[in-house]
């Protein structure tokens, strides 16, 4: 996947393709205060509030409501309310000529005023965005210096102009992705704890910089930096127009050689458990240690967030829980979780048949017209069906037929892809969704989809059943077990389109990818592998189902070695294959078994860029023997390594719950994450695939071609 880094909000860098749909990585830079009392009323009144209706004051509206409240503004709407902004000029004469009044802004030279006679279509800078707060932070006695020229520059090249009444907004420009649009979830979160960690502004940028320039120059000890080896990216080997060609498209994949996570296990087998992969002065610290995985994966999420894929993904999933930042996590994690009580899972298992019998269906008429079936297709389309129904209620179809809603899916899909594998942030071209035409038809199937959950949210919410979580937990919902049902009746939950549209377009994406993912390698590796595997399992699941068309919760218990058999696919082929978090504080790495900074740790700045490799840990010779052999009894006995300083090993006998996790290997297993941010559907990804395989195992053989 790709990193961006943000210099205010300067793209200067570098996206590394990770394949195989791993997190996304975002460094933002910004020095972003926050707002303490209120906006000033008179950037409110040329916004277009009231006094009686500043966004301060109504900061408990939802977040949908904000997002309206906050829209941009065209050049007719800012035309309208120049014309009615001539009392707040006269009553700030001393100001004339002068907008340092508004954003804090100070003298702006003429170059980055708006000139009206160019004519030139413009927006309203959104003043919820971080933009609008990196404008407000200069303060004239700051406009000085090195720093003040190049934010000049930024300014200018960005097509960031100051109208004359003092309003801040944007011109097409080629280079316009210099202007964060990053939001804030809430005007709440704007007035929160100044004790979180803050973003990382351009002060942590300017000093990674230049520590890994005197850390490369032989300075890093001095500086108290631990000897951290180096893996710098070969020469390109292609030619000059496919490097121009790979760039513009932000193929990375073609640029790196391949997938940056084999390219990151090259690099383990040279430098071990811990090395910085360095672009120029940019450098990512690579983790392939259970030990330095634990702590920062158990850290707070406030000290160690996610990155990028706020950014990358924000246009699609909002402020979903894989995007959001730390507090809005917080929040939307405490809502969805209790969705996911026991009663609905076991109702899962039914739904998860259902759609197991189509594929079954599916794959008869392929058996008997001897026909060659892309089972990774097949198992995408039926964890799809699952997720739309127990999600938000909704039949997609997809196993038995393509429908131009199935089809928007999987385009949005890809795109969600790409957009997380790509190093230019190519939708954020002036126009691009009016002259590429992939974006174009991004932008039509993400109205199509959001039509659609605009209204199954409008039906939800209108036929709402207000209740507590137990008693919801207890209600039957035949006709509607889906979770968009359990949130829209839960007592005090956020009922803004906008809040449950995020959640549920997250879960749509997010929700069925690693259990296809599963399914398709694990059907793989068993039929290529020793046929008395395969008879075990099925005569496991035959004994378990003694004539039964489906299984039950329990059933699903007494299966274990099926469910080893996934849970062992997973280990060989992680989805992600690398997890990616940005440190927000300096803190201090453990040794682990790199063997280095025996003493004192490893010292991360605030503001380091942190690869967490699962494709490493998952076949690291250190953690699992012979890891490069597909072994589902392997989950039955015990591991362990002293050489892996601090490490627990694994032991079969902590696992709680359907599959061995983090927690019985002690962070060298991380199929669904770690920590505070870890999947919260784990356990039904792992309930869809064993019902999806019991129902596919008592009727075929598989060969492959």
């Amino acid at each position: 996947m790709i990193g961006q880094v943000k210099l205010g909000s300067v793209v200067l860098g570098i996206n590394a393709l990770l394949g195989c749909r791993p997190e996304s990585f975002v460094v933002s830079f910004q020095s972003l205060p926050m707002i303490q009392d209120g906006l000033n009323p008179q950037l409110n009144k040329v916004a277009g509030w009231s006094q009686k209706s500043s966004p301060l004051q109504n900061a408990n509206q939802s977040p949908g409501a904000m997002s309206r409240l906050f829209s941009l503004r065209t050049e007719d709407d800012l035309a309208t309310k120049r014309s009615t902004t001539t009392d707040l000029q006269s009553e700030h004469t001393e100001h004339a000529g002068d907008s340092s009044h508004l954003n804090g802004s100070g003298p702006i030279p003429t170059s980055l005023r708006y000139n009206d006679r160019r004519q030139r279509s413009i927006m309203a800078l959104d003043p919820t965005s971080y933009e609008a707060e990196l404008l407000s932070q200069w303060a004239e006695h700051n406009q000085k210096g090195f720093d003040w020229e190049i934010e000049k520059l930024r300014r200018y090249f960005a097509g960031l102009r100051m109208t004359d009444d003092g309003t801040w907004v944007r011109q097409p420009s080629l280079l316009d992705f210099l202007v964060s649009r990053t939001r804030y979830s809430s005007l709440s979160e704007q007035s929160g704890s100044s004790s979180s960690p803050k973003p990382v502004n351009i002060l942590d940028v300017v000093t990674l910089f230049s520590i890994n320039i005197l850390s490369s120059m032989g300075f890093g000890s001095a500086l108290g930096m631990a000897a951290v080896p180096d893996a710098i990216i070969g020469k390109y080997e292609g030619s000059f127009l496919s490097f121009i060609k790979g760039a513009l498209g932000g193929d990375l994949q073609t640029l790196a050689g391949g997938p940056l996570f084999l390219l990151l296990a090259k690099y383990y087998q040279v430098h071990g458990p811990i090395f910085n992969l360095s672009f120029g002065p940019k450098s990512f610290l690579v983790v392939s240690d259970p030990v330095m995985a634990r702590h920062v994966l158990r850290s707070s999420p406030e000290a160690y967030c996610k990155g990028v894929l706020s950014e990358i993904l924000e246009p699609i999933m909002g402020n979903g829980l894989i995007p959001a930042d730390p507090k809005t996590w917080k929040v939307r994690r405490r809502a969805i979780v209790p969705g996911f009580h026991k009663k609905w899972l076991d109702r899962m298992i039914g739904l998860f048949a259902d759609c197991g019998d189509r594929l079954v269906l599916e794959l008869g008429k392929a058996s008997e017209s001897k026909a060659v079936v892309d089972m990774e297709e097949k198992f995408c389309s039926v964890t799809l069906d699952i997720i739309g129904k127990a999600v938000f209620n909704y039949d997609f179809g997809s196993v038995t037929k393509e429908s131009p809603v199935v089809k928007a899916v999987y385009r949005i899909l890809r795109e969600a892809e790409h957009r997380s594998s790509s190093f230019i942030p190519y939708w954020n071209l002036p126009y691009a969704d009016k002259w590429m035409e992939g974006q174009r038809e991004f932008r039509k199937d993400m109205t199509m989809m959001d039509d659609i959950l605009s209204d199954l949210i409008n039906r939800a919410v209108s036929t709402r059943k207000e209740a507590t979580i137990e008693e919801l937990e207890q209600r039957d919902n035949q006709d509607d077990p889906s979770l968009l049902r359990f949130l829209a009746d839960m007592r005090g939950e956020d009922l803004s389109s906008k809040v449950l549209r995020d959640d549920l377009m997250t879960m749509l994406i997010a929700g069925h990818e690693t259990t296809a993912a599963m399914l398709t390698w694990t059907l793989f590796e068993l039929f290529k592998g020793d046929p008395g595997m395969v008879q075990d399992i099925q005569a496991e699941v035959c004994c378990v189902m003694q004539g039964k068309d489906r299984p039950n919760y329990d059933d699903i218990v007494a299966m274990p070695r099926l469910r080893f058999a996934l849970i062992e696919a997973l280990r060989l082929y992680p989805e992600p294959p690398v997890l990616i978090r940005r440190a927000r504080v300096e803190d201090t790495l453990p040794t682990g078994g790199s063997g280095i900074g025996v003493n004192q740790g490893i010292k991360v700045l605030r503001g380091t860029d942190i690869f967490i490799s699962t494709w490493n840990l998952h076949r690291s010779p250190e953690l699992w023997e012979d890891p490069e052999k597909f072994d589902p009894t392997r989950w039955e006995r015990e591991f362990s390594n002293k050489g892996v300083v601090g490490w627990g090993g694994y032991n079969p006998d902590k696992i709680n719950g359907l599959y061995p996790n983090e927690q019985n290997s002690d962070h060298a297993f991380l199929p669904f994450g770690g920590g505070q941010r870890k999947c919260v559907g784990d356990q039904f990804a792992m309930m869809e695939a064993t019902v999806t395989m019991v129902s596919v195992r008592l009727f075929y053989y598989f060969g492959f071609d």
